[in-house]
Protein backbone atom coordinates (compact mmCIF):
# COMPACT_ATOMS: atom_id res chain seq x y z
CA UNK A 1 0.00 0.00 0.00
CA UNK A 2 3.06 2.26 1.25
CA UNK A 3 4.42 1.64 -2.58
CA UNK A 4 1.69 1.92 -4.38
CA UNK A 5 1.01 5.71 -2.34
CA UNK A 6 4.55 6.68 -3.49
CA UNK A 7 3.95 6.00 -6.66
CA UNK A 8 0.40 7.81 -7.71
CA UNK A 9 2.35 10.77 -5.78
CA UNK A 10 5.13 10.63 -8.18
CA UNK A 11 2.76 10.17 -10.55
CA UNK A 12 0.68 13.56 -9.97
CA UNK A 13 4.45 15.14 -9.19
CA UNK A 14 5.08 14.91 -12.91
CA UNK A 15 1.38 15.51 -14.15
CA UNK A 16 2.13 18.71 -11.91
CA UNK A 17 5.76 19.32 -13.13
CA UNK A 18 4.67 19.07 -16.65
CA UNK A 19 1.73 21.53 -16.72
CA UNK A 20 4.36 24.14 -14.88
CA UNK A 21 6.55 23.43 -17.63
CA UNK A 22 3.42 23.99 -20.46
CA UNK A 23 2.42 27.39 -18.14
CA UNK A 24 6.20 28.53 -18.36
CA UNK A 25 6.37 27.94 -22.32
CA UNK A 26 3.17 29.51 -22.70
CA UNK A 27 3.93 32.49 -20.72
CA UNK A 28 7.32 32.71 -22.75
CA UNK A 29 5.65 32.46 -25.87
CA UNK A 30 3.27 35.07 -25.67
CA UNK A 31 6.66 37.31 -24.03
CA UNK A 32 8.86 36.81 -26.38
CA UNK A 33 6.69 36.49 -29.67
CA UNK A 34 8.55 35.56 -33.33
CA UNK A 35 10.55 32.44 -34.01
CA UNK A 36 13.80 32.67 -35.71
CA UNK A 37 14.52 36.13 -33.53
CA UNK A 38 18.76 36.00 -33.36
CA UNK A 39 19.41 38.29 -30.62
CA UNK A 40 23.19 40.00 -30.95
CA UNK A 41 25.31 41.56 -28.62
CA UNK A 42 25.15 45.36 -28.30
CA UNK A 43 28.88 45.95 -28.99
CA UNK A 44 28.45 43.53 -32.63
CA UNK A 45 25.74 46.05 -34.22
CA UNK A 46 24.89 48.81 -31.88
CA UNK A 47 26.28 52.23 -30.30
CA UNK A 48 25.72 55.01 -28.20
CA UNK A 49 23.45 58.10 -29.99
CA UNK A 50 23.19 60.33 -27.03
CA UNK A 51 22.60 60.91 -23.16
CA UNK A 52 25.93 60.78 -21.84
CA UNK A 53 25.68 58.66 -18.40
CA UNK A 54 22.10 57.78 -19.03
CA UNK A 55 22.30 55.06 -21.19
CA UNK A 56 23.13 51.69 -19.04
CA UNK A 57 24.90 48.37 -20.15
CA UNK A 58 24.08 45.15 -18.96
CA UNK A 59 27.37 42.88 -17.74
CA UNK A 60 26.57 40.69 -20.79
CA UNK A 61 26.36 43.04 -22.85
CA UNK A 62 22.74 41.56 -23.95
CA UNK A 63 20.34 44.12 -22.58
CA UNK A 64 20.54 47.70 -22.12
CA UNK A 65 18.90 50.73 -20.14
CA UNK A 66 17.91 54.24 -21.47
CA UNK A 67 17.32 56.45 -18.71
CA UNK A 68 15.23 60.24 -19.22
CA UNK A 69 16.49 62.73 -16.20
CA UNK A 70 15.81 66.27 -16.27
CA UNK A 71 19.03 67.07 -17.51
CA UNK A 72 18.77 64.43 -21.00
CA UNK A 73 16.88 61.57 -22.20
CA UNK A 74 19.57 58.76 -23.73
CA UNK A 75 19.64 56.99 -27.20
CA UNK A 76 21.10 54.25 -29.01
CA UNK A 77 21.54 53.64 -32.67
CA UNK A 78 22.53 50.57 -34.86
CA UNK A 79 26.43 50.89 -36.42
CA UNK A 80 25.46 50.14 -39.48
CA UNK A 81 22.61 51.27 -42.20
CA UNK A 82 20.02 48.72 -43.90
CA UNK A 83 18.50 48.03 -46.95
CA UNK A 84 15.41 46.58 -45.54
CA UNK A 85 15.47 44.36 -42.33
CA UNK A 86 13.61 43.22 -39.35
CA UNK A 87 14.14 44.90 -36.25
CA UNK A 88 13.02 43.78 -32.97
CA UNK A 89 13.46 43.96 -29.62
CA UNK A 90 12.07 42.92 -26.17
CA UNK A 91 11.40 46.75 -24.22
CA UNK A 92 9.65 47.50 -20.62
CA UNK A 93 8.89 51.18 -20.26
CA UNK A 94 8.82 53.40 -17.23
CA UNK A 95 6.00 52.82 -15.12
CA UNK A 96 3.85 55.09 -12.72
CA UNK A 97 3.67 58.49 -13.68
CA UNK A 98 5.08 58.73 -17.44
CA UNK A 99 2.93 61.97 -19.16
CA UNK A 100 5.18 63.67 -21.61
CA UNK A 101 7.07 61.19 -21.90
CA UNK A 102 8.01 59.35 -25.23
CA UNK A 103 10.40 55.96 -25.79
CA UNK A 104 10.69 55.27 -29.63
CA UNK A 105 11.93 52.29 -31.32
CA UNK A 106 12.39 53.13 -34.73
CA UNK A 107 14.64 53.45 -38.36
CA UNK A 108 15.39 56.26 -40.06
CA UNK A 109 17.84 58.09 -42.07
CA UNK A 110 17.23 61.43 -41.41
CA UNK A 111 20.71 61.80 -40.36
CA UNK A 112 21.93 61.76 -43.72
CA UNK A 113 19.05 62.96 -45.41
CA UNK A 114 17.60 65.84 -43.84
CA UNK A 115 15.07 67.18 -46.31
CA UNK A 116 13.92 63.56 -47.77
CA UNK A 117 14.73 61.15 -45.25
CA UNK A 118 12.69 57.66 -44.66
CA UNK A 119 11.48 56.48 -41.57
CA UNK A 120 9.75 53.94 -39.40
CA UNK A 121 8.53 54.51 -36.25
CA UNK A 122 6.89 52.71 -33.24
CA UNK A 123 6.58 55.76 -30.63
CA UNK A 124 5.18 54.89 -26.83
CA UNK A 125 3.47 57.76 -25.49
CA UNK A 126 3.41 58.38 -21.87
CA UNK A 127 0.36 59.34 -19.69
CA UNK A 128 -0.85 60.20 -16.51
CA UNK A 129 -0.31 57.53 -13.12
CA UNK A 130 -3.38 54.86 -13.30
CA UNK A 131 -3.73 55.62 -16.95
CA UNK A 132 -2.71 52.96 -19.82
CA UNK A 133 0.71 53.79 -22.05
CA UNK A 134 -0.46 53.88 -25.79
CA UNK A 135 1.13 53.87 -28.59
CA UNK A 136 1.50 55.00 -32.63
CA UNK A 137 2.91 53.43 -35.47
CA UNK A 138 4.02 56.06 -38.65
CA UNK A 139 5.93 55.88 -42.26
CA UNK A 140 7.35 58.43 -43.77
CA UNK A 141 9.00 58.08 -47.30
CA UNK A 142 10.96 60.33 -49.12
CA UNK A 143 10.52 63.21 -46.87
CA UNK A 144 6.67 62.94 -46.70
CA UNK A 145 6.22 64.59 -43.40
CA UNK A 146 3.41 66.64 -44.53
CA UNK A 147 1.44 63.10 -45.50
CA UNK A 148 2.09 61.19 -42.07
CA UNK A 149 0.85 57.38 -41.78
CA UNK A 150 -0.02 57.54 -37.84
CA UNK A 151 -2.36 55.15 -36.71
CA UNK A 152 -2.73 54.91 -32.65
CA UNK A 153 -3.52 52.27 -30.19
CA UNK A 154 -3.83 50.79 -26.79
CA UNK A 155 -2.38 47.69 -25.38
CA UNK A 156 -3.97 44.57 -24.21
CA UNK A 157 -1.85 44.76 -21.04
CA UNK A 158 0.73 46.77 -19.37
CA UNK A 159 4.02 47.29 -20.56
CA UNK A 160 5.90 48.80 -18.01
CA UNK A 161 5.33 45.09 -16.30
CA UNK A 162 7.14 42.39 -17.89
CA UNK A 163 9.15 42.57 -21.13
CA UNK A 164 7.13 42.10 -24.60
CA UNK A 165 8.64 41.99 -28.20
CA UNK A 166 7.98 44.57 -30.76
CA UNK A 167 9.35 44.44 -34.38
CA UNK A 168 9.56 46.13 -37.84
CA UNK A 169 9.99 44.31 -40.40
CA UNK A 170 10.76 46.15 -43.74
CA UNK A 171 11.30 44.82 -47.13
CA UNK A 172 10.66 45.81 -50.94
CA UNK A 173 7.40 45.19 -51.05
CA UNK A 174 5.72 45.49 -47.23
CA UNK A 175 6.15 46.86 -44.34
CA UNK A 176 4.81 44.68 -41.06
CA UNK A 177 4.67 46.21 -37.20
CA UNK A 178 4.35 43.52 -34.93
CA UNK A 179 3.61 43.22 -30.90
CA UNK A 180 5.06 39.94 -29.46
CA UNK A 181 3.09 37.97 -32.11
CA UNK A 182 0.57 39.84 -32.97
CA UNK A 183 0.54 41.61 -36.70
CA UNK A 184 -0.82 45.39 -35.41
CA UNK A 185 -0.30 46.72 -38.95
CA UNK A 186 0.98 45.79 -42.57
CA UNK A 187 1.36 48.03 -45.40
CA UNK A 188 1.52 46.31 -48.41
CA UNK A 189 3.88 48.63 -51.53
CA UNK A 190 1.58 50.35 -54.20
CA UNK A 191 3.10 51.57 -57.54
CA UNK A 192 0.98 54.94 -56.90
CA UNK A 193 2.59 55.57 -53.73
CA UNK A 194 5.81 56.21 -55.29
CA UNK A 195 8.42 57.84 -53.04
CA UNK A 196 6.10 57.67 -50.05
CA UNK A 197 7.38 54.37 -49.56
CA UNK A 198 10.71 53.80 -47.63
CA UNK A 199 13.18 53.28 -50.42
CA UNK A 200 16.79 54.43 -49.06
CA UNK A 201 19.27 52.58 -46.23
CA UNK A 202 18.08 53.31 -42.51
CA UNK A 203 19.81 53.11 -39.31
CA UNK A 204 18.02 51.39 -36.24
CA UNK A 205 16.96 54.11 -33.31
CA UNK A 206 16.16 53.79 -29.56
CA UNK A 207 15.37 56.62 -27.75
CA UNK A 208 13.46 57.99 -24.25
CA UNK A 209 12.96 61.76 -24.45
CA UNK A 210 11.01 64.20 -23.50
CA UNK A 211 7.56 65.32 -25.56
CA UNK A 212 6.09 67.27 -23.20
CA UNK A 213 4.86 69.59 -26.01
CA UNK A 214 2.47 67.26 -27.35
CA UNK A 215 2.77 63.13 -26.35
CA UNK A 216 -0.46 63.03 -23.83
CA UNK A 217 -3.27 65.15 -24.17
CA UNK A 218 -2.04 67.24 -27.06
CA UNK A 219 0.77 68.80 -24.31
CA UNK A 220 -1.76 69.47 -21.29
CA UNK A 221 0.26 66.90 -19.08
CA UNK A 222 3.85 67.17 -19.03
CA UNK A 223 6.89 64.85 -17.78
CA UNK A 224 7.34 65.38 -13.87
CA UNK A 225 10.53 65.06 -13.10
CA UNK A 226 9.55 64.70 -9.28
CA UNK A 227 9.22 60.71 -10.63
CA UNK A 228 12.35 60.42 -12.33
CA UNK A 229 14.36 59.10 -13.65
CA UNK A 230 12.29 57.35 -16.11
CA UNK A 231 13.97 54.19 -17.04
CA UNK A 232 13.03 52.21 -20.43
CA UNK A 233 15.00 48.40 -20.70
CA UNK A 234 15.77 46.90 -23.88
CA UNK A 235 16.82 43.32 -24.66
CA UNK A 236 17.35 40.42 -27.12
CA UNK A 237 17.97 43.09 -30.03
CA UNK A 238 17.67 41.76 -33.46
CA UNK A 239 19.00 43.34 -36.48
CA UNK A 240 18.69 41.03 -39.77
CA UNK A 241 18.97 42.61 -43.13
CA UNK A 242 21.17 44.05 -45.70
CA UNK A 243 24.26 45.92 -44.48
CA UNK A 244 24.74 48.39 -46.91
CA UNK A 245 27.26 50.23 -44.93
CA UNK A 246 30.49 49.85 -46.95
CA UNK A 247 28.73 50.32 -50.07
CA UNK A 248 26.87 53.98 -49.65
CA UNK A 249 28.75 56.33 -51.00
CA UNK A 250 29.63 59.38 -49.50
CA UNK A 251 26.30 62.15 -49.00
CA UNK A 252 28.07 65.50 -48.72
CA UNK A 253 26.00 69.10 -47.87
CA UNK A 254 25.55 69.50 -51.85
CA UNK A 255 23.75 66.02 -52.76
CA UNK A 256 21.93 64.95 -49.05
CA UNK A 257 18.60 66.70 -50.18
CA UNK A 258 18.41 65.25 -54.05
CA UNK A 259 15.31 63.40 -54.47
CA UNK A 260 17.43 61.32 -56.89
CA UNK A 261 19.60 59.93 -54.33
CA UNK A 262 17.85 56.36 -53.85
CA UNK A 263 19.01 55.76 -57.28
CA UNK A 264 22.74 55.94 -56.17
CA UNK A 265 21.93 52.63 -54.33
CA UNK A 266 21.25 50.64 -57.27
CA UNK A 267 24.54 49.20 -57.28
CA UNK A 268 24.04 47.36 -53.93
CA UNK A 269 22.95 43.21 -54.26
CA UNK A 270 20.54 42.79 -51.25
CA UNK A 271 18.44 40.05 -53.57
CA UNK A 272 19.90 37.12 -50.86
CA UNK A 273 18.67 39.19 -48.10
CA UNK A 274 15.64 40.06 -49.22
CA UNK A 275 14.84 36.44 -50.15
CA UNK A 276 15.89 35.89 -46.13
CA UNK A 277 13.50 38.43 -45.24
CA UNK A 278 10.53 37.77 -47.45
CA UNK A 279 10.42 33.59 -46.48
CA UNK A 280 11.04 34.18 -42.84
CA UNK A 281 7.80 33.17 -40.63
CA UNK A 282 7.35 37.19 -39.92
CA UNK A 283 7.20 38.00 -43.27
CA UNK A 284 4.11 35.93 -43.56
CA UNK A 285 1.01 36.59 -42.00
CA UNK A 286 -1.42 33.49 -41.42
CA UNK A 287 -4.95 33.10 -41.25
CA UNK A 288 -4.95 32.69 -37.51
CA UNK A 289 -2.47 36.21 -37.27
CA UNK A 290 -5.20 38.08 -39.85
CA UNK A 291 -7.61 37.10 -37.60
CA UNK A 292 -6.03 37.96 -34.13
CA UNK A 293 -4.71 41.77 -36.49
CA UNK A 294 -8.63 41.99 -36.99
CA UNK A 295 -9.74 41.93 -33.64
CA UNK A 296 -6.45 43.29 -32.20
CA UNK A 297 -7.61 46.83 -34.61
CA UNK A 298 -11.40 46.40 -34.12
CA UNK A 299 -10.42 46.33 -29.83
CA UNK A 300 -7.39 48.58 -29.81
CA UNK A 301 -7.13 51.25 -32.33
CA UNK A 302 -8.19 54.64 -31.80
CA UNK A 303 -6.95 56.25 -34.50
CA UNK A 304 -6.24 55.71 -38.15
CA UNK A 305 -5.07 58.29 -40.94
CA UNK A 306 -7.28 56.40 -43.18
CA UNK A 307 -10.26 57.25 -42.13
CA UNK A 308 -8.83 61.40 -41.38
CA UNK A 309 -11.00 63.01 -44.00
CA UNK A 310 -10.13 66.81 -42.70
CA UNK A 311 -5.94 65.24 -43.93
CA UNK A 312 -7.14 63.30 -46.42
CA UNK A 313 -10.00 64.02 -48.70
CA UNK A 314 -9.03 60.75 -50.45
CA UNK A 315 -7.11 58.23 -48.71
CA UNK A 316 -3.73 57.77 -49.74
CA UNK A 317 -3.27 54.90 -51.95
CA UNK A 318 -1.54 51.80 -49.68
CA UNK A 319 -5.38 52.58 -47.47
CA UNK A 320 -7.82 49.15 -47.37
CA UNK A 321 -10.87 50.83 -46.14
CA UNK A 322 -13.03 47.99 -43.77
CA UNK A 323 -16.35 49.40 -43.51
CA UNK A 324 -16.46 48.62 -39.93
CA UNK A 325 -13.39 50.53 -39.00
CA UNK A 326 -14.78 53.49 -41.54
CA UNK A 327 -18.09 53.70 -39.62
CA UNK A 328 -16.38 53.73 -36.37
CA UNK A 329 -13.56 56.52 -37.53
CA UNK A 330 -15.98 58.71 -39.19
CA UNK A 331 -15.95 61.52 -36.62
CA UNK A 332 -12.47 60.50 -35.30
CA UNK A 333 -11.43 64.39 -36.26
CA UNK A 334 -7.55 65.04 -35.88
CA UNK A 335 -5.12 64.25 -33.08
CA UNK A 336 -2.12 66.23 -32.29
CA UNK A 337 0.87 64.15 -33.79
CA UNK A 338 4.47 65.20 -33.13
CA UNK A 339 7.70 66.66 -32.79
CA UNK A 340 11.09 65.65 -33.99
CA UNK A 341 13.25 62.97 -32.53
CA UNK A 342 15.38 64.73 -29.75
CA UNK A 343 18.25 65.93 -31.16
CA UNK A 344 21.68 64.01 -30.54
CA UNK A 345 25.50 64.98 -31.65
CA UNK A 346 25.75 67.88 -34.38
CA UNK A 347 25.77 65.68 -37.13
CA UNK A 348 22.70 63.91 -36.23
CA UNK A 349 20.38 66.34 -35.83
CA UNK A 350 16.78 65.27 -36.88
CA UNK A 351 14.58 67.67 -38.21
CA UNK A 352 10.71 66.58 -39.33
CA UNK A 353 8.22 68.85 -39.59
CA UNK A 354 4.85 68.40 -37.31
CA UNK A 355 1.16 67.94 -38.65
CA UNK A 356 -0.68 70.35 -36.25
CA UNK A 357 -4.43 68.74 -35.35
CA UNK A 358 -6.48 69.03 -32.49
CA UNK A 359 -7.82 66.30 -29.65
CA UNK A 360 -5.87 63.81 -28.21
CA UNK A 361 -7.57 60.63 -27.07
Amino acid sequence: MRDSSIYFLWIDNRILLRVMMMMMIGSCRCVLGLENINPIFFDEGLSHLFGEGNLIRSPDDRSVRLLLDKYTGSGFISSSMYQHGFFSSLIKLPGAYTAGIVVAFYTSNGDVFVKNHDELDIEFLGNQEGKPWRFQTNMYGNGSTNRGREERYRLWFDPSKEFHRYSILWTPTKIIFWVDDVPIREIVRKEEMEGDYPQKPMSLYATIWDASSWATSGGKFGVDYTFSPFVSEFKDIALDGCNVSDSLPTVTGENNNNNNNVGNYGHINCSVSDQFLMTNDYSTISPKQAASMRRFRERYMYYSYCYDTIRYSKPPPECVIVTAEKNRFRDTGRLKFGGSHPKARKKRRRNRSTPVVSADL
